[in-house]
């Protein structure tokens, strides 16, 4: 399939779209925070389109990215032609991340742009933008502090798409990515004030690939120390609760060393651990 032309050939169908484009075309080059997410590989196919060579798109190999991302989003950037590289970031060596406070992923990314400014700066690019969408801006996210801190730009929000938008201009591109279920670090399976460790990211990484192996489809493990307590999809429960399916999931994250596994009654809430501070707002804390 021929992506660019097919962008071509809907820049006049869709404003949204030709904005985009001809913002990152006035950009002339640019270093891109890319994960393999439906947001950043549309954004890299785009800027991919704008630009050609006069772009990179930097993904960041960490303990808080499970192995499966990290080489679904080298497929896919090679499937596409688009250049890349693999940086090794180090968030897990900084307390103030590990601390795991609710402005952890603030340092994240503070750590991430260290690394594609330097980039930037020896490839002589003008900018670093990243995956941000306009729904997003309406998130608790401490990531958007350090973009802003660190310059770094946000092309989807700032012509106004939409997550739906996205995943259906992807669809129209052709991209796989375009159903892809959404996926936050593993970090954020942690509840704030417990700290991170590699032992708990891996131990949350394993339970829910397999998961994953089990055919769930949309999954997180929220980790509370020895508590595993699972999110899927409401419509995915009677799966679940199959007797074979249920002990071999049981069986498993035992075996991964929690005592209990839980299923939350609530189903999959992207971003559920923030529900302590919407709390703590109400409360007046």
């Amino acid at each position: 399939m021929n992506h660019n032309l097919i962008i071509q050939t809907n820049l006049k169908k869709h404003k949204k779209l030709n904005l985009l484009v001809k913002k990152i075309s006035e950009m002339n080059s640019l270093v891109l925070a890319y994960s393999g997410g439906v947001d950043s590989t549309f954004l890299a196919v785009i800027s991919n389109y704008a630009l050609g060579n006069n772009m990179v798109a930097v993904i960041a190999d960490s303990p808080s990215l499970p192995k499966s991302e990290l080489d679904y989003a080298i497929e896919h950037v090679k499937k596409f032609k688009i250049p890349y590289t693999v940086i090794k970031t180090q968030e897990l060596m900084r307390e103030d991340y590990i601390k795991n406070n609710s402005n952890r992923c603030y340092f994240c990314k503070d750590e991430l742009y260290v690394h594609l400014k330097s980039i930037l700066l020896n490839k002589g690019f003008k900018f670093i933008v990243n995956g941000t969408n306009f729904d997003d801006l309406g998130d608790h996210r401490p990531g958007l502090i350090a973009a802003k801190d660190h310059t770094v730009y946000s092309p989807l929000a700032e012509v106004s798409l939409t997550k739906k938008e996205i995943r259906d201009l992807s669809k129209l591109i052709g991209l796989p990515t375009w159903d892809k279920p959404a996926q936050a670090c593993l970090s954020s399976r942690i509840p704030y004030g417990t700290k991170v460790s590699v032992n708990s990211l891996n131990q949350i990484e394993k339970a829910e690939e397999y998961l994953h192996q089990q055919g769930f489809n949309q999954v997180r493990v929220r980790h509370h120390d020895k508590i595993a307590r699972i999110e899927i999809t409401q419509k995915e429960f009677s799966n679940l609760f199959d007797e074979n399916c249920r002990k071999k999931i049981n069986d498993y994250l035992k075996s991964l060393g929690y005592l209990y596994v839980t299923i939350d009654l609530d189903g999959f809430r992207s971003g559920s651990l923030n529900d302590v501070l919407n709390l703590s707002k109400k409360s007046g804390s």
